[in-house]
């Protein structure tokens, strides 16, 4: 397994906020945000499969330590950080995390210098609507939402909010509308990701692709990998970014 030093690191700065970024691979963008607790070993091998697809892959460091550890500690202690954070919105309704702003600025940099159709995301758990409001912007054309668990379901209005502003959700509905899909992957029994998938398909209607699989488990793509799902994203950047 490729280990994080192979990868190249860098930063972005935007609106005067600066993260340390690293980047591996040729071909279009893909954004991977990585879950709580971090840029952890699954997350890297997953992004190296992303690689070898054919894309340029962009890991932007947001928490946690580089590589991250997967323990229970690992995972409170960036925990802790995010929701001190406030580039992250945790509870407020209807309200796109600020955090967004930055990812579409990397998306617009990283479009500009590699061309293409545009660039692929994808958050996970904590980041995983921030896949979403990426869309906000053209640029992003494949966005993936891994289990998105913000707002944190505390009550039914959170459990079903998108992490989106009315109007950054009226933009996404006008692109998915104009035949940019969404792709959410999620185990049915999560409480984390809450009624949101049920929100997606009615706001995006069929351009949401739901990839679901049975029980209680929640990272779909790393921790509790779920090959099918995996596959479903390989393909769907395929589609969309490379073949397009």
């Amino acid at each position: 397994m490729t280990e994080i030093g192979d990868w190249t690191r860098g930063e972005h700065t935007a609106s005067g906020v600066t993260h340390t970024t690293y980047r591996r691979g040729t071909g279009p963008g893909v954004v991977v945000i990585a879950e709580i607790p971090g840029i952890t070993a699954e997350v890297i091998a997953f992004a190296d499969e992303v690689v070898a697809l054919g894309c340029t892959v962009v890991l932007p460091h947001l928490f946690g330590d580089v590589p991250s550890s997967s323990s229970p500690v690992a995972g409170a202690k960036s925990m802790a950080q995010a929701c001190v954070n406030r580039e992250f919105n945790k509870l407020h309704l209807r309200q796109t995390s600020p955090i967004a702003d930055w990812l579409r600025s990397l998306a617009r940099d990283l479009h500009a210098e590699l061309g293409g159709p545009g660039i692929g995301a994808l958050g996970m758990c904590f980041t995983g609507g921030f896949a979403l409001a990426m869309m906000v912007d053209e640029t992003t054309v494949a966005p993936v939402l891994a289990q998105p668990s913000l707002p944190f379901p505390v009550g039914r209005a959170r459990a079903a909010d998108l992490n989106l502003s009315d109007a950054d959700l009226a933009k996404v509905k006008e692109r998915a509308a104009a035949g940019c899909q969404v792709l959410g992957l999620r185990y049915t029994g999560d409480i984390a990701v809450g009624t949101r998938f049920e929100t997606l398909t009615e706001e995006l209607g069929d351009a949401f692709i739901r990839v679901e699989f049975p029980g209680r488990k929640h990272s779909t793509l790393t921790m509790h990998r779920q090959q099918e799902g995996v596959d479903a994203v390989l393909g769907f950047f395929r589609d969309k970014l490379l073949e397009a």
